[in-house]
């Protein structure tokens, strides 16, 4: 990882937490941020809802003609874990658990199939070319995950490299029949929230080039796969950024000349 581009990061970050939180253009775009990463991390794993259907599930709990019960209940779901990790998780001192990670994929997957939600599975899985650990391994994995999330060793990493690991490794693991993606998404952001990076967008539209990092990282080489995380980091930060400042123009993007960082895509 190039340590400019970490610093660099690292400045932007620093400049969003000088903001006030009185800032009402702050207000603005961290309120929409929140249907956009609900709508791109549900696009990812194939949710058809567009950015102003998902808002209008979240706001109002109104069926959408034409959407599948499925797709509605992945949204409510989302909501509901994101809604969880900044009410409890983000600001709570203290380790991340084994019942903190049980507790995000019971949320994920509380309305999609409540019967998995929240439970280990007990079936071998295939994602891919990747075939995940055995079912019976899976509670001991996740134990030794959470034993390294914790770790002197873990902690002291930068947190944009150690919530790409988190991230990677729970993923590898895979310890449920579904939502596995989702949870180790929203495991990866409270890492990067309680850094005091806002939570990370993932676009729906970079989904094979997340898929393809992943497979990389699979294969041994979990460079890419960090590197995806940081530019994510980024243009999510220069987004609150461009949109919290009059006119765009913070002094913190002066030094980056890639302008469509500054858009989501929708």
């Amino acid at each position: 990882m190039d340590r400019s581009l970490l610093d660099r990061i690292d400045s932007k970050r620093d400049a969003l937490v000088r903001i006030p939180d009185s800032n009402a253009a702050l207000r603005r775009i961290k309120k929409e941020a929140y249907f956009l990463h609900i709508y791109h991390t549900c696009g990812i794993e194939g949710n058809t809802l567009t950015l102003s259907q998902t808002r209008s599930i979240v706001e109002t709990k109104m069926a959408v003609a034409g959407k599948s019960l499925m797709e509605h209940n992945e949204i409510l779901g989302l909501d509901a874990a994101l809604s969880y990790l900044n009410s409890t998780l983000v600001k709570r001192i203290g380790a991340i658990t084994e019942l903190d990670i049980l507790e995000i994929h019971k949320r994920v997957m509380g309305f999609v199939d409540p019967t998995e939600a929240g439970v280990y599975r007990n079936t071998q899985v295939f994602v891919g070319g990747h075939v995940p650990p055995p079912p019976f391994e899976v509670p001991e994995l996740v134990e030794e995950f959470v034993e390294w999330l914790n770790s002197e060793e873990a902690l002291q990493l930068h947190p944009i490299k150690f919530a790409a690991l988190v991230h990677y490794k729970l993923v590898y693991i895979h310890p449920f029949t579904d939502g596995n993606g989702r949870t180790s998404r929203l495991l990866m952001n409270l890492i990067l929230m309680q850094a005091g990076y806002p939570p990370v967008i993932i676009r729906k539209q970079d989904r094979h080039l997340y898929y393809d990092y992943l497979e990389t990282a699979n294969e041994g080489d979990i460079r890419p796969f960090i590197r995806f995380i940081a530019e994510s980091t980024e243009r999510t930060l220069n987004v609150y950024l461009y949109s919290s400042t009059e006119g765009g123009n913070h002094p913190a993007l002066q030094s980056h000349d890639d302008l469509t960082a500054l858009t989501v895509e929708v």
